[in-house]
C-alpha cells in the first residue's frame, strides 16, 4: 500500500517538474531534523513578527539516528532520515499488527495495518519525519504492556519520549496499566478465596463472529491489558522499573532544554511558544473552524472539519464501548486530545493524529467481518484515493 503511494507521488511530482525524493527528505520539518543531525542544537530563525523558531523544539532521537546512519554509511543525513523512516514504518506496521492480533486476532490485525497504511496522510510514513519512528516505539511499548513485559515497555516509552512531545501518551499508558495491575493485585490479596470465572474478556476483546478471528486466536487479557498471572514479587519489581524508566526520555530532554535556555524546567514551553505551539484546550482550533463559516465557500471546509472531528470522537466512543484494553484507550485518548487541543499549525493536525492507531481497530473489526473480496475492494479503493491525495498534499505549498 505504501509502495502505491510512492509510485503515485513519483508520477505526480514528475508531471509538475518536482523531485519526489526531495519532497520526502528535504522540506519543512525534515530540514530541521537534518540540521540538528549535522550541526547540533542552537540554530534559530527570527521572523519579522517577532516569533523565534528554535530547533530545540525538535526532539533528538531521529537526528541521532540520522547521524548514526551517516556515520556508518556513505548516505547523507537526509538519506539517513529516509532510511530510518522507511524501516520504522515497517516496524510500526508490525507493532500495530502485534497489538491488534493480541487483542482481536490475526484477521483484525491485518486490516488494522492496512488501514494505517492507507490513511489520507499516510505519505508521512515515508517522509524523513518522526511519526513512523514514534508510532513504532509506541506500538511495541503498548504490546509490551499488554503482554506484561514492563521493563521493555518502559525502555520503549522512554525512547518514544525522546522522539516527539506526544511521548507523554505512551508514558500515561504505561503508568495507567501499571497502577491498574497494582490495584488488581490488591483486590486479589483482599479476596483470596474469590474464583475468577471464564466469562467475557474484561478488556472487551471480541471473539468469534465479532472479530473475524478463529477460536485459537481469541484473546482474554486482564483489564489493564497485561495477562492475569499469579502474584510474583519480581513481577512487581519489573513493573515498578517500567514505570520509572517510561518518563525518563521526555523528562530528560525537556529538563535539558530548560537548562540550556536558562528558563528552568518549563523552558521547553517557551521554545514551543516561539513556534506558536501550546495547549489551549482546543480554543484556537475551535476559532479556526468558526472562522470558516464567515463565507460560503469556506463554510464547506468548516463543515467538513466538524464532520471529521465528530467522526474521530465517535471512533473513540466505539473503542470505549468495545472495551479496548485500558492502555490503548489512554494512549489514543491522550494523542487525540493533544492533537485537537493544541494551538499548533492547523494543517498538521491530521499528521499529529497518525500515531493514534487504536482508533482504527473498530474499523478493522468491521472489515474483518466482511468477506475477503468485499473488504479487499474497500481497502483497495481507499488506498487509491489515499495515494492520490498524498501526492496532491505533498506537492502543495504548506507543510504537512
Amino acid at each position: 500500500m505504501r509502495a502505491l503511494g510512492l509510485v503515485v507521488l513519483a508520477v505526480w511530482s514528475g508531471a509538475r517538474g518536482k523531485d519526489a525524493y526531495t519532497l520526502l527528505t528535504a522540506r519543512w520539518d525534515a530540514l530541521w531534523y537534518t540540521r540538528v543531525a549535522e550541526l547540533g542544537y542552537g540554530y534559530e530563525v527570527r521572523l519579522p513578527n517577532g516569533d523565534v523558531h528554535s530547533n530545540l523544539a525538535f526532539f533528538p532521537l531521529l537526528p541521532w539516528l540520522e547521524r548514526l546512519v551517516a556515520a556508518v554509511s556513505p548516505l547523507s543525513y537526509a538519506d539517513g532520515g529516509f532510511v530510518v523512516s522507511l524501516l520504522a514504518s515497517l516496524a510500526a506496521a508490525w507493532g500495530i499488527f502485534a497489538v491488534a492480533d493480541h487483542v482481536y486476532g490475526r484477521r483484525a490485525g491485518v486490516f488494522a495495518v492496512l488501514l494505517w497504511a492507507v490513511l489520507p496522510v499516510g505519505i508521512v510514513q515515508s517522509m524523513a519525519y518522526s511519526e513512523s519512528l514514534f508510532t513504532a516505539l509506541a506500538a511495541w511499548s503498548l504490546y509490551a504492556v499488554l503482554t506484561g513485559r514492563w521493563v521493555t515497555a518502559g525502555v520503549l516509552a522512554a525512547l518514544a519520549g525522546l522522539t516527539r512531545p506526544v511521548g507523554l501518551a505512551v508514558v500515561a499508558a504505561v503508568w495507567t496499566a501499571a497502577i491498574a495491575a497494582f490495584l488488581r493485585e490488591r483486590t486479589r490479596e483482599g479476596t483470596p478465596f474469590a474464583q475468577h470465572r471464564s466469562t467475557a474478556p474484561a478488556d472487551g476483546a471480541r471473539t468469534g463472529e465479532h472479530s473475524g478471528a478463529s477460536a485459537p486466536d481469541r484473546r482474554a487479557p486482564a483489564p489493564d491489558g497485561a495477562p492475569g498471572a499469579p502474584y510474583l514479587p519480581d513481577a512487581r519489581l519489573r513493573r515498578i522499573a517500567g514505570m520509572f524508566l517510561a518518563p525518563l526520555g521526555a523528562a530528560g530532554y525537556v529538563l535539558w532544554v530548560g537548562h540550556r535556555t536558562g528558563d528552568g524546567p518549563l523552558g521547553y514551553l517557551d521554545v514551543q511558544a516561539g513556534w506558536r505551539n501550546g495547549f489551549d484546550g482546543g480554543y484556537a482550533f475551535a476559532r479556526f473552524v468558526a472562522d470558516k463559516f464567515t463565507s460560503f465557500p469556506s463554510a464547506l471546509a468548516g463543515l467538513g472539519l466538524l464532520i471529521g472531528v465528530g467522526l474521530l470522537l465517535r471512533l473513540y466512543v466505539v473503542c470505549v464501548r468495545q472495551r479496548q484494553p485500558l492502555p490503548l484507550l489512554v494512549y489514543a485518548g491522550v494523542v487525540t486530545a493533544l492533537a485537537l487541543c493544541a494551538s499548533s499549525y492547523f494543517g498538521s493536525k491530521p499528521r499529529l493524529l497518525l500515531p493514534a492507531f487504536p482508533l482504527l481497530l473498530p474499523l478493522a473489526l468491521a472489515l474483518a467481518r466482511l468477506r475477503t473480496r468485499r473488504s479487499a475492494l474497500v481497502v483497495g479503493a481507499v488506498a487509491a484515493a489515499s495515494a492520490v491525495y498524498g501526492a496532491f498534499w505533498l506537492n502543495g505549498s504548506g507543510p504537512p
